[in-house]
Formats: C-alpha cells, structure tokens, sequence
C-alpha cells in the first residue's frame, strides 16, 4: 500500500483486518501525509495526532484479541468542524467560539464511525457557521481545491471535499443544508450523500436551520461512500429530529444494476442558467442510465426563493443574541445576512413554509412516475478564489449564492440526492451531477452510481501533483 489515504477505505480495511498492515502504521502515515501536504489545500483546522494514534492502537489490540474491529477498520477519515470531537472546541468555522468550551463527547456520528472502526484523524475548515458556498473563509483562509489551487472547493464543507479529493483522507463528515456537501462534491470531483431529510442523526453537530439541515459524508467511490453511510445509520435516542426508521444497508445492493430504474432530466429551472460543462455532464450520465424523459418540476424556482428565506430567517434568529454583543468578530460575508435574516417578518417565513410545501406535493406527484431525476449540481466548474460573479445565460450572477442555484430547491424538500463526479475532457475541471429519489430511496441511488462508475461515466480521481505526493 503506497499511501493509506490513496487507497479505498474498503481496501484500507481489507489490509488491516487481514493483519497485512497495522491501523497504527496506517493512521501515522494518513496524518503524516496530511501534515505535509494540507498548507497546500487548506483542508484541515486540526490534526489530532494523539487521539488518533490511540483509536488506532484500539483497533489493532481488538484484531489482536481476535474480535471483529468493524468493516472500517483503521479507515482514517476526518470530520468539518461543526461536528463535536472530543476534547477540542467545536469551532464551526467561526472565531467567536474559539473561547467555546471543548466538547465533552464525540457527535453521534463520530460515535458510529468509531464502533465501525475507522479513525478521525482531525477537524475540517468550512464556511462560518455552514453559510456559504466557497469556504472562503477570512478567519482560518480559504480551502483550495486540489485540481487547481487558485480555485474554490465549494462550501460550506469545503475542507471535507478538499480533503478527500486530495487523498489526505478516503472519507469525510460535512452538512448540507442548502447544497453543502453537493457543492464541494461536484467542484472537487466526488461522491457525496445528502441523505432523506431526519435519517441521520444530527446530535453533536452545531446547527444551522433545523428545517433544512442534513449530515451525510464523502468519497472517492461509490462503494466507500455506501460502507461510510451505511455504518453512519443508526437511531439516536438523543436526537429529537431524526426519524425513527430502522437503518437499511445500502452496500449489499449495488450490483443489482439500472434493471426497472425509471430515470429522467429535470428541465426548466435546471435545464437554464448552466455552463456546457453543466449540460454535457448531465447528458452523461443521461445516457448511463438511460434516461427516457425531460421533465419539468414548476416550482423550483418558488421552493429555492422559500428556503432562501427559511435559512435567513432560522440563521438569523439562532444567531441574534451573539450578533448583538460581537457582531464584528463575524465573517464579512455573512454578518450583514444574518441580520437580515433575523428581522424578516413572521408573514413572510409563514409564506415561505407554504411554498415549500406546495413545492414538496408538486415534486412527489411528478415521482410518481420516475425512480431517479436528474439535475446539474452545480451551474459550473470550480471558480477561482476570490471571484464574485458568474455570466450564465446573458445574466452576471453573484458568485456564492448561484453555487447553489440547483442544489437548494431539493434541499427545501428534503429529498435524498447523491452526487456523482464527471470530467468532461482529460485535464479539465470535475462537475458534479445530482442523482434525485424519492424520500428513502438512498439504495436506488447507489445503484445507479455504482452502475455509473462501472460504466466509467463517473469516477473520483486525486489530481496529480497529490498523486504523486505519496508518503
């Protein structure tokens, strides 16, 4: 094994299980490697060398005594730091709660990731307070993107993105509430699960807008991504928000193939205001699983109008009292929205709440008829660092806010959504491709990236210059 973070996750825990290599020689070489190559990327807010060390050693001392040590076994992986880990401050991209006192237990789940036997190796920079879509962020710099360091990773967990396709880590932890995990997916070239609304646990990471939020990780390939999220499940008796479903194993179904999979391309709002990168991307992975049909979903625009007020106005709130005494000691970016956002009119969130809803029945009406729909994740590939507007469809566009122009209007409704990776000619820049269900359909998602990565319609390549930075 050249480097533990280039390999899968899967084959990482193979060797390990398998006593071909220890956890603790896989762990040392992840966080050295990490050590030396994240000034590159920007990725990581800490490294947490100790603990790692010791959850490693935990690991090798149970395939030692002959127990089962989980089906990530020494997998190292890492977490945006709006997820608790114990013993260091949950910062959540923010220099207000650098005072904020360490965190007493590991985020639900850390916990689970920890009983399947994988390793955090460290904490990941984001968008302040997960409101963004570039991570660039003024109080720890922004996170870069490992295909072109000029440009963004996306946000507002862009350190998970940057750090996975860097191959400082095989999997990571983000939060999307309006497209943060399917932004960075798509601008770093990634696998990444926003799973149905309430079906992971959210206990132990910092929030945001409790109406939209959602956690879920990242990954080179399919089927690293299927063990990370199937070994993420799991009810938390502690978590008033999430569902109470029994969890359902993804992985065992991934090679049943596009048999029955009834798949069309969402026209309208997500047929415009897109590059020709957006477009032939889409078309890919059209033809891979054999769309039949452009359909239209009305209300897109309405449902992406709605949460953009929700947000405000649930950011805004959480965040009133501490805007109040150090409202300079926030980012830039945001100080001025979360102000907003916390005088908008009660009418108005109402209204907004029953657009949504609108928007919900409309959309579960139109999957009825189809198992998977199709949409751009992003207008565009990776932007450099720093731009602020975009020209899409004879329009100038302000930058951060149209990151999200395709992924929050399904944020608004919860819907599973897994994003695949496209590269659309050889050196250029990776796009994203958002694979749509129906609510609790997570299995038929992986199905289809499976086939899709099989097909090499999709792949997750680490660039390079990372490549050959093997430790």
């Amino acid at each position: 094994m050249s480097s533990p973070a280039l390999a899968p996750a899967l084959a990482i825990a193979a060797q390990v299980r398998g006593k071909q290599v220890s956890a603790v020689a896989v762990i040392q070489a992840a966080l050295t490697r990490a050590e030396a190559l994240n000034p590159q990327v920007n990725a990581f807010t800490a490294l947490l060398t100790e603990r790692a060390l010791a959850e490693a050693a935990a690991v090798d001392a149970r395939i030692a005594a002959g127990e089962d040590p989980g089906p990530l076994a020494g997998v190292p992986y890492a977490a945006k730091n709006l997820f608790d880990l114990q013993g260091i401050t949950t910062l959540a991209g923010s220099k207000i709660r650098r005072t904020a006192p360490a965190a007493r237990r590991d985020a639900f789940l850390v916990r689970q990731l920890a009983a399947a036997g994988a390793v955090c190796i460290g904490a990941l920079n984001m968008d302040e307070f997960a409101y963004g879509f570039t991570t660039e962020n003024s109080h720890y710099g922004p996170a870069r993107n490992p295909h072109d360091l000029s440009r963004i990773a996306g946000g507002s967990s862009g350190g998970s993105g940057a750090a996975v396709a860097a191959g400082l880590v095989p999997l990571s932890l983000g939060t999307d509430t309006n497209g943060s995990i399917r932004v960075p997916s798509s601008l770093n070239g990634l696998f990444g699960i926003k799973p149905t609304y309430s079906r992971l646990s959210r206990h132990g990471s910092f929030p945001f807008v409790y109406a939209l939020d959602h956690v879920g990780p990242f990954a080179r390939s399919a089927a690293d991504l299927a063990a990370c999220y199937d070994a993420l499940q799991g009810l938390d008796a502690e978590d008033p928000h999430q569902a109470t479903r029994a969890p359902e194993a993804v992985s065992a179904g991934m090679k049943k193939g596009l048999a029955g999979l009834r798949v069309a391309t969402l026209g309208g709002w997500f047929g415009r205001t897109q590059s020709a990168a957006a477009r032939q991307a889409v078309a890919a992975v059209g033809a891979g699983l054999n769309a039949s049909a452009t359909v239209e979903w009305a209300m897109a625009e309405a449902c992406r109008a709605a949460a953009f007020v929700i947000t405000s106005s649930e950011g805004g709130s959480l965040h009133l009292p501490t805007l109040r005494t150090d409202l300079e000691d926030y980012e830039p970016l945001i100080q001025d929205r979360l102000l907003a956002g916390a005088l908008l009119p009660a009418a108005w969130v109402n209204h907004a709440q029953r657009v949504r809803g609108m928007a919900r029945d409309q959309m579960r009406a139109l999957l009825v008829d189809w198992d998977i729909l199709l949409a751009p994740a992003t207008p565009v590939p990776a932007t450099p660092i720093g731009q602020e507007t975009l020209e899409l469809d004879g329009q100038t566009l302000p930058l951060r806010p149209s990151m999200g122009l395709f992924t929050q209007p399904i944020s608004g409704i919860g819907l599973p959504v897994l994003t695949v990776p496209v590269q659309n000619a050889e050196g250029a820049l990776p796009i994203g491709v958002q694979l749509i269900g129906k609510p609790w359909t997570e299995a038929l998602l992986f199905r289809a990236a499976a086939a899709l990565e099989a097909a090499g319609v999709c792949a997750s390549v680490v660039p390079g210059s990372f490549a050959a930075g093997a430790m």
